[in-house]
């Protein structure tokens, strides 16, 4: 489940805040586990400032805390404020940008060159899939990456998403879909072709903020045209 820890804080010494800021982000490259910092000013007061890190778990937040670079940061930054800052952490229980992220991130995942990384990260173990072109459903983690390896055998592809819209716990992606016939498809020798198809996609995201169901609807008709497939029976 993702974390959030909100710093709010009161001090007349902001832009020096600011460069303490860019100092940790700095020193913290490579280490730290934090994935989204927002730092906002009081419209009112402009002594007040809130900052919100988001983190991808509380252990992931407590292992930043731990880092001796957040450490000698957290005194200096005390030392800016007018007054001890106050911390809230939060189990974020629901968050619909952060879905449409999970979706965009999977696309990106699945299409990474070489070998398929873990899905754990954006996919629910228990994960339900439905493809028109398949007979039955792929239920699990595993059962979607051996789909995934038939198709990235076949073909070196990337997706550009064309549109991304978030509503309760549903993403829905129109995406677009171009590669290079590098392998076996459906029986159907490599050809070297460049193919293309167009599709939309509809997930179902869990309260953890990963997909946990697909439904897919995509021109498999129109890639295997471009493949050749269907040229004995035009003759």
């Amino acid at each position: 489940m993702t974390f959030v820890q909100v710093i709010d804080c009161k001090t007349s010494r902001f832009d020096e805040m600011n460069r303490l800021m860019d100092t940790w982000v700095e020193q913290t490259k490579g280490k730290r586990t934090a994935t989204h910092s927002v730092i906002g000013k009081d419209r009112s007061d402009a002594s007040h400032v809130i900052e919100i890190v988001e983190f991808p778990s509380y252990e992931e937040a407590m292992r930043n805390s731990t880092l001796p670079e957040t450490d000698r940061i957290f005194r200096e930054m005390v030392a800016l404020c007018d007054e001890m800052p106050t911390f809230t952490d939060l189990d974020v229980v629901r968050d619909e940008q952060l879905y449409a992220a999970t979706v965009r991130r999977f696309f990106e995942v699945i299409a990474t060159k070489g070998e398929l990384p873990p899905l754990n990260g954006v996919m629910a173990e228990h994960y339900h899939d439905h493809n028109p072109a398949d007979e039955q459903d792929a239920l699990g983690m595993d059962h979607v990456r051996r789909e995934l390896d038939m198709w990235r055998a076949a073909f070196d592809f990337e997706f550009s998403i064309e549109d991304l819209i978030a509503q309760g716990d549903r993403v829905c992606a129109r995406w677009f879909w171009k590669g290079t016939h590098k392998g076996d498809f459906l029986g159907i020798p490599a050809t070297g072709k460049q193919v293309s198809m167009t599709g939309t996609t509809i997930f179902r995201c869990g309260g953890d903020g990963k997909l946990a169901e697909g439904w897919w609807e995509y021109d498999r008709m129109g890639l295997m045209a471009q493949l050749g497939a269907f040229e004995e029976l035009e003759r």
